[in-house]
């Protein structure tokens, strides 16, 4: 079991790096770049919506929302560039990607925004 739960997580490091590789190919359109640098984003950020400390809910969230916006991207793009980006991560060592960095200031941000926003819902009904 432990060997499939290995297996699993390399696979979806490979795929986390096919969406940089997708990310940075001129011919993805506009939108599903957005959904793939918001999921690489996601996948490197030492930050996640629900923290990881949270029993089963911090762990779940990294295990439906990555595979789903893979998913998503994947339909967004033509195939041949979703093919093509798979040999590239193949071959890459997982450096120099900047995604995790922009989607942590943008985790922080949304955390920093809910909590503005709820400290002024507050202020305003007391």
């Amino acid at each position: 079991m432990l060997t499939q739960w290995r297996n699993w997580a390399a696979q979806l490091k490979r795929l986390v790096r096919a969406l940089y590789v997708v990310y940075r190919d001129p011919r993805t359109p506009w939108y599903a770049r957005v959904v793939a640098l918001c999921v690489v984003g996601y996948a490197l950020s030492p930050i996640d919506l629900i923290p990881d400390l949270i029993p089963i809910l911090g762990y779940l969230d990294d295990l439906v929302l990555i595979p789903l916006g893979v998913a998503l991207v994947i339909r967004l793009i033509p195939a041949n560039v979703w093919l093509e980006a798979r040999v590239k991560a193949a071959s890459m060592d997982g450096t120099g990607t900047s995604a995790g960095s922009i989607a942590a200031a943008v985790i922080i941000a949304i955390w920093v925004l809910t909590a503005v926003l709820g400290w002024l819902a507050i202020r305003c009904w007391w």
